[in-house]
């Protein structure tokens, strides 16, 4: 597969089951994050990858911040199941740094492409990934778990492991509707 098939077939993938990446092939992926688009060279995220007894801990928070919310019993027993969606998830939180020339909106925006670059990682080291956020990535509960302090965001939750069953290719929406022309 080339670069440029990479990018156009890119789909989500939410059907994950082990082995989840792991040695050379991890530290690829995080090293992708490392070389997306990143004004000022302020590296404005954190990392955190989360497998194995991590899983629990995460589910924890997510059934904790889900129950304070409402005691709906369909609503907290799906809670308890999200983090075992994948054998890993990798969180990226953004650290907000003040910087006369890089606004935060952008500083959100190059924490979303180590996502991205990090899910390309995955599929071009066949593995799979999707990336998710949801309500439960802006709960107070869960930030706080995670260790991402009131003022930064939760950017995506990158669930990874190798595809437990095939997905189609999904139709792509053509780009002539939404592009235009300025010459």
């Amino acid at each position: 597969m080339t670069a440029l098939e990479l990018l156009l077939k890119r789909c989500s993938n939410p059907n994950l089951t082990e082995p989840a990446p792991s040695g050379l092939v991890l530290e690829n992926i995080l090293s992708a994050a490392m070389a997306v688009p990143d004004h000022g060279g302020l590296s404005p995220f954190a990392i955190k990858v989360v497998r194995a007894e991590g899983l629990q801990g995460l589910t924890d928070a997510f059934v904790q911040a889900t129950k304070s919310t409402t005691d709906d019993a369909f609503k907290i027993e799906k809670a308890a199941k999200m983090a075992f969606r994948a054998p890993m998830i990798i969180v990226v939180s953004t650290q907000y740094q003040q910087h006369p020339k890089v606004p935060q909106h952008e500083q959100l925006i190059t924490a979303g492409c180590a996502l991205q670059a990090m899910q390309m990682a995955c599929v071009a080291q066949g593995y799979q990934a999707m990336w998710r956020t949801g309500d439960i990535a802006t709960h107070p509960i869960v930030k706080e778990a995670l260790g991402v302090t009131e003022h930064n965001e939760i950017a995506g939750f990158l669930y990874v492991g190798s595809s437990s069953r095939d997905i189609h290719e999904k139709k792509r929406k053509g780009f002539e509707a939404i592009v235009s022309y300025w010459e």
